[in-house]
């Protein structure tokens, strides 16, 4: 298996390469080759292409030293120009960034398998984000759901008919009763309320209700 590993700093790549060279991860026997910058990745990328040995996995830094000349930035970009080299390949972004619009336009934009914050980072947790991509599933770190949920909790709110439908279930009013009230069918309204409860990690409406107004949305 063919590993793409790029951090601008050596100590952090050497890292990930002991942590993933242990089973689980290591039975997959990993081969893993190193860039440090853009244009480094760039090189490599194009040799790989070349000769038509696309790399399985590419595990990215976000803050990488840029290419100018290819208007590569960043290693977002970088995961953007994988993506379409080699559309097969697994892509992990780590970043330092906690910011959340950051990490929510990393996932929106680059839509990385698997994205990471860096104080998250363990040998285990990254084995095991290593496994789930291989298993074909999604994986994103605990800082990086955390900011996530962050973005879809304002953009739920931002919605008119969610904010009267967590009013009015906050003077009591049953989900059955708001339809001739707001003019969504009670199907449309359960939809939004099943939303909102995932969003806001709760089961029932009361607590729906409680997180809303507890977190300054009504």
């Amino acid at each position: 298996m063919n590993i793409l590993l790029i951090d601008d700093h050596p100590m952090t790549v050497e890292g990930y390469i002991n942590a993933l060279l242990t089973p689980p991860f290591g039975s997959f026997d990993p081969v893993f080759t190193k860039a440090y910058t853009c244009e480094e990745a760039y090189s490599l990328l194009s040799k790989s292409a070349a000769i038509k040995l696309p790399y399985d996995i590419a595990i990215i830094d976000k803050g990488l030293p840029s290419y100018e000349e290819k208007s590569i930035f960043s290693g977002s970009d970088l995961a953007i120009l994988i993506r379409e080299m080699m559309p097969n390949c697994k892509i992990i972004i780590i970043t330092a960034h906690t910011e959340v619009v950051i990490v929510y336009d990393i996932a929106k934009k680059v839509r990385p398998d698997a994205l990471i914050i860096k104080n998250d980072i363990t040998p285990e947790k990254l084995q095991h984000a290593l496994m789930e991509i291989m298993r074909g599933n999604q994986y994103q770190s605990p800082t990086v759901k955390k900011c996530i949920n962050e973005i879809w909790k304002k953009e739920l709110m931002i919605e008119d008919y969610n904010r009267q439908i967590l009013l009015y279930l906050s003077k009591g009013f049953k989900i059955k009763e708001l339809e001739s009230i707001i003019h969504l069918t009670t199907s449309a309204i359960q939809k939004r309320v099943i939303r909102m409860k995932k969003v806001f990690e709760v089961t029932d409406d009361t607590g729906l209700v409680k997180e809303a107004i507890k977190q300054g949305f009504i």
